[in-house]
């Protein structure tokens, strides 16, 4: 799969207006924003309260970047129906290259939320559609959960309604799920943060979100192939999420 990137001649020196970024590895990427807030308001959400859908992704790429002959920066835009629905990029190696991936929520009008890897080199990965309008799915973070030097994507499927977490990894040109893990969750609707997380807990990648009441503190590994669910601790609000003992 290939996502038209669009090479940008002048390196972004500043974040664009009203942009939401993500600092990089400095070396690969220096920076990944959504950019340009769609004007219409032709899909209505509002999943993330006042956050605006973007209809581009900027990345400012750092010294290797250029090196490799991309130009300083590289553009993704979307084309019309189409949408980023998140909060900030993240970044990943999902190929265990050392070059990483950038990650994002990307919206259909018609066919809802999907998760979305774009490389350097133009190409793209993602998981399938939802498959319905205004369903959405909420990052959590990513980390190598089994050990083959590739970082797994975490995510909650349809957070207010299905709570479902998925474990995704890069497969060819596709984000396929490893494993899933009901009753979980990590957003609010119209709250404009992503709470939870992925750490490192007593040594292990462990995915940090609440169950779906919104009371406990959840911490997720991945074990035999099945994501394994454990309570560890009272949710009171986002900074259960935060200072989690042993997960630093």
């Amino acid at each position: 799969m290939r996502l038209a990137a669009a090479v940008l001649t002048a390196l972004v020196a500043a974040a664009p207006a009203a942009a939401r970024c993500i600092a990089g590895d400095g070396d690969w990427i220096t920076r990944a924003c959504y950019d340009r807030p769609k004007s219409d308001d032709l899909y209505r959400h509002d999943v993330l309260g006042n956050t605006p859908e973007w209809s581009r992704l900027i990345v400012t790429l750092g010294p290797k970047g250029r090196a490799a002959g991309q130009g300083a920066a590289l553009g993704f835009p979307l084309g019309p129906g189409h949408l980023y629905e998140d909060t900030a990029p993240r970044l990943a190696d999902l190929d265990g290259d050392g070059r990483p991936e950038v990650i994002a929520v990307e919206t259909d009008h018609r066919q809802g939320a999907r998760l979305l890897a774009l490389f350097l080199d133009g190409r793209s990965a993602a998981t399938p559609y939802i498959g319905t309008p205004r369903r959405w799915l909420a990052p959590v973070g990513a980390a190598d959960f089994d050990g083959d030097g590739r970082d797994e994507v975490a995510y909650v499927e349809t957070p207010h309604l299905g709570r479902s977490l998925h474990l995704v990894r890069l497969d060819a040109n596709r984000l396929r799920t490893v494993a899933t893990a009901p009753g979980l969750t990590n957003h609010r609707i119209g709250d404009a943060r992503i709470q939870g997380r992925v750490a490192l807990c007593d040594g292990r990648p462990t995915i940090l979100t609440a169950d779906a009441g919104w009371t406990r503190v959840m911490a997720t590994t991945l074990e035999g192939g099945k994501l394994s669910p454990r309570p560890r601790g009272r949710y009171d609000g986002p900074a259960s999420l935060t200072t989690v003992p042993g997960c630093p």
